[in-house]
């Protein structure tokens, strides 16, 4: 019993440590932010590499979301004769709630992944000390410019998601399931209100503050060789998951 008491205490203990020092790294790169000088050119970059480069991947997970969900949803309304109301139901799901999580999941999975390993790299290779050697400081260099990326470029993402989820199920209901299209375009649109996209993009900002500073911090704080990279990459994604998963139940709280 004594073991087992211990064993969550040092559990419990981590994750305090873990939450501390998760925040203690956001604000230092809070006033690495608003300190010349700035990096446009690495702002930049990481945007396109965030951003652009995830296209491929939003674009193929929004879809065919919109479209499983329209296929479920038409096959269930169907019983209630309430089809209809399909368009509706996409429209509100992918806005509030779908496209924000699922984009956050994926872009966390190719992107903050690879931010970890970059930065762990350069940890264990001693990179990380020459630059503070040189007098740059590391959390402005490294972490600011991702951190912006990640809070500008992921309401983009989910906006091209929302798009892409709601003319998926378009395709299903109307081409494949053959409801009338003037009468879906007009359900669609016609319960939503501007609170259901605002919403969706505050969440998805967060969700990038969340998965680029947890993929920094968990790279900057790398010690060992190689095996502790790929630790640290695989702590990175699934925290940083965890965390989208949990402070989105919260935001919705709050935003409705």
């Amino acid at each position: 019993m004594t073991a087992v008491v211990e064993i969550l205490g040092l559990y419990f203990l981590n994750v305090f440590e873990q939450t501390g020092l998760w925040f203690r790294m956001l604000w230092r790169t809070i006033a690495s932010a608003v300190r010349p000088p700035f990096e446009m050119r690495e702002w930049l970059r990481q945007m396109v590499r965030l951003g652009w480069d995830s296209i491929p991947v939003v674009f193929l997970t929004s879809m065919f979301t919109g479209m499983v969900l329209a296929l479920q949803t038409f096959n269930g309304f169907q019983r209630v004769h309430a089809e209809n109301f399909v368009g509706s139901v996409v429209a509100l799901a992918m806005l509030r709630e779908l496209s924000p999580v699922l984009v956050g999941l994926m872009v966390t999975g190719r992107v903050g992944s690879s931010m970890a390993a970059e930065i762990g790299t350069m940890r264990v290779t001693e990179q990380i000390d020459a630059l503070s050697a040189l007098a740059t400081d590391p959390i402005q260099y490294r972490f600011v410019p991702r951190v912006v990326a990640g809070i500008i470029m992921l309401p983009f993402l989910v906006i091209l998601g929302d798009a892409l989820g709601v003319y998926g199920g378009y395709v299903v209901a109307v081409k494949l399931m053959g409801t009338n299209p003037v009468i879906y375009a007009r359900n669609t649109f016609q319960f939503l209100v501007l609170k259901d996209l605002w919403s969706g993009l505050i969440k998805a900002a967060v969700f990038g503050l969340i998965l680029t500073m947890t993929g920094c911090v968990h790279g900057f704080h790398t010690r060992g060789g190689a095996e502790c990279v790929g630790r640290s990459t695989t702590a990175a994604v699934v925290n940083a998951s965890l965390y989208i998963l949990l402070i989105d139940f919260f935001l919705t709280k709050l935003l409705f």
